[in-house]
């Protein structure tokens, strides 16, 4: 499962509505444990893949308008509404001529990119049918009718298209995650059908005492609670529990200094909690459910904190929300297996699209086995056809043969020459003293005498 990484914060207030999404997906380093390292300031910060595929165009875009001072002063001044209305595209006027004309060349590459894409796309499914909606979306990140020149109109379309995929990234996770739990609990049920009544019953209990055992963890505290901040702060960070401040907390865990935990280093709080439930050397511990139980807490701690929205928790929310009645929240946290993450219906509706899906490619492998062998009887005709050539061929030399004619070569020519003809080319050959001329200027040598001679 893709997950997003944090931008370089050189990007500043660019995308502090799209690219603050890009900061927030979770990674598997606990970076609870790493903040002795420290920032270095002007280090180049490797990104993952935002799992957008239009993610190094995306990049690559805010590179270049970070070069431009003119830009770069707007960006610190502008607020998310300007950045999301369109309003701040339309400084990309007064940008020097070097950053446009490296836009222009930027949007040329990308352009030809998905064309690439979807001439490979329309050569793989040939005459199945192409779904041109689909193929057109590709396009919904800049302006394809101008594929030359960089406009604010792209910047304009960029900044939105991919505020929209971030905001459902989530969501999207969200709705894998239950295709993956109704997949594998499909698949079970497939297999004990498989099984004798005994060999069943074994199977059962068993999935029953993985599901006891993988219950059976300590407490989780709720997301964001003192308790769980304190855990953290004794544990991971190891310092006295009784000095817990919330505000040497949040600067400790921004790790990268910028002033906002982002989704990021929020979800790596939760490393601890997880590490009660889950196990990678458990059998009946899922590390994609894991993940899943991670962004379900850091969707609660931003709902809880994130007062803007803006998908970042700066010191003044965080301090906020420590005042809160529920930052004192005794109870624990519900985790996945103590909740109905499908219903029997749901199950059934995924099942039958899975039928229908199978059904769908049988008949597709159906077609393909008829066309191979539509293909095979062809090539067998031919064949047939190509030896029954050949043999006439053969009778028709043969017969010609006992008719006292030379067979014909390959095109048509005598293999065999009749008695007194020659080839073209071919000189006569006469006996010495014949009665043929000889040619002009040639002088005929005497004969050389056989018998003996005798002084």
């Amino acid at each position: 499962m893709k997950r997003l990484s944090v931008l370089p914060q050189q990007c500043l207030l660019l995308m502090t509505c799209l690219l603050m999404a890009l900061e927030a997906v979770p990674i598997d380093i606990d970076k609870t444990k790493v903040k002795a390292e420290g920032h270095v300031e002007g280090e180049k910060v490797e990104n993952a893949d935002t799992g957008l595929y239009y993610d190094e165009y995306l990049r690559q875009v805010i590179d270049v308008l970070e070069t431009d001072k003119h830009f770069r002063e707007k960006l610190q001044t502008a607020d998310i509404e300007e950045i999301k209305s369109g309003k701040l595209s339309r400084e990309l006027d007064l940008v020097s001529h070097h950053v446009r004309t490296r836009l222009d060349e930027l949007k040329r590459q990308e352009v030809a990119r998905l064309r690439m894409l979807i001439k490979a796309k329309m050569d793989s499914v040939q005459d199945t049918g192409i779904d041109h909606q689909a193929l057109l979306k590709q396009f919904e990140h800049l302006n394809h009718q101008n594929p030359d020149t960089f406009e604010p109109k792209d910047l304009d379309m960029l900044i939105k298209a991919a505020t929209s995929d971030l905001e459902n990234y989530d969501k999207t996770r969200h709705e894998e995650f239950k295709k993956y739990e109704m997949m594998k609990e499909h698949e079970r049920r497939e297999y004990l059908k498989t099984l004798d009544e005994e060999k069943r019953k074994r199977e059962e209990s068993k999935f029953e005492e993985m599901k006891k055992k993988h219950g059976d963890h300590p407490k989780v505290h709720h997301p964001g609670s003192k308790d769980q901040l304190k855990e953290v702060w004794e544990e991971a960070d190891g310092l006295d529990p009784n000095e817990f401040d919330p505000k040497t907390f949040f600067k400790l865990h921004d790790v990268n200094n910028d002033g906002f935990l982002d989704e990021q280093e929020l979800e790596a709080l939760f490393t601890k909690e997880l590490e009660k439930v889950y196990d990678p050397k458990n059998e009946e511990d899922d590390m994609v459910e894991m993940e899943e139980e991670r962004l379900r807490m850091r969707e609660h701690v931003m709902n809880e904190v994130d007062i803007n929205k803006d998908r970042l928790v700066t010191l003044e929310e965080f301090l906020r929300a420590t005042e809160k009645k529920e930052f004192l929240e005794p109870d624990s946290w519900e985790t996945l297996d103590q909740q109905q993450l499908f219903t029997e219906d749901e199950l059934k509706e995924f099942e039958n699209h899975i039928s229908q899906q199978e059904d769908e490619l049988r008949k597709k492998a159906e077609e393909l086995q008829k066309q191979k062998e539509e293909l095979q009887r062809q090539h067998e005709q031919l064949q047939a056809q190509k030896q029954e050539l050949q043999q006439v061929v053969k009778q028709m030399e043969q017969k010609k043969l006992q008719q006292g004619n030379p067979p014909a070569g390959p095109g048509g020519e005598l293999k065999i020459q009749p008695p007194g003809e020659h080839k073209a080319g071919d000189a006569p050959q006469h006996p010495a003293g014949g009665d043929q001329p000889l040619p002009p200027g040639h002088v005929q040598e005497p004969a050389v005498r056989s018998d003996p001679v005798h002084p």
